[in-house]
């Protein structure tokens, strides 16, 4: 049925669009509660790991919110499903890692600024 097909695709896009970085404000009331989670649930097996895993659960909230994103949007607008499931979510996942090189990037190289004008004595 079409049409239950378009609602879990609006459903998962829904959802991706919560967690991907493309809403501003996501990071306030969905990634980082996501990631500290993660960071605390990791601490409980290994303490010295806290930092590395809220950094690191940061990105897999924002890498599965791109990935929901356009998994859903896909099922909403196409009439059959991917042939290779495997190698699309590969597709995704390397997607993701440029994305976040590229942005990375573009903060050391200072082209993009983030809380620039926050923290001025002025």
């Amino acid at each position: 049925m079409a049409w239950k097909r378009k609602i879990s695709g609006g459903a998962l896009a829904t959802i991706g669009y919560l967690l991907s970085p493309l809403s501003w404000w996501n990071d306030a009331f969905v990634n980082i509660p996501l990631a500290l989670a993660f960071a605390w649930l990791v601490s409980l097996f290994y303490k010295p790991a806290f930092a590395a895993s809220l950094i690191i659960g940061y990105w897999l909230t924002n890498v599965l919110g791109l990935v929901l994103l356009h998994k859903g949007t896909r099922q909403i607008f196409s009439e059959k499903p991917p042939p290779d499931l495997r190698r699309e979510l590969l597709t995704d996942v390397i997607v993701s890692l440029v994305y976040t090189v590229v942005i990375t990037a573009l903060v050391k190289l200072e082209i993009l600024k983030p809380f620039a004008g926050y923290f001025k004595n002025d």
